[in-house]
């Protein structure tokens, strides 16, 4: 099985900031950045550069 088709249990707390963001930052997300952000502990620039207003 490869990474991408494993189901890894999501972190709670991304999940409930992913849903604290702003609809319309949201609907800029791309599937892949949204599973990145998610998923990963390191993000690619692109998302980086849309959540920049939101990191601390």
């Amino acid at each position: 099985m490869t990474e991408q088709n494993k189901i890894k249990d999501v972190d709670s707390d991304r999940l409930m900031v992913l849903r604290a963001l702003p609809e319309k930052v949201i609907n800029i997300l791309t599937k892949q950045e949204i599973k990145d952000f998610l998923y990963k502990d390191v993000w690619p620039n692109s998302l980086k550069e849309k959540l920049k207003d939101y990191l601390d």
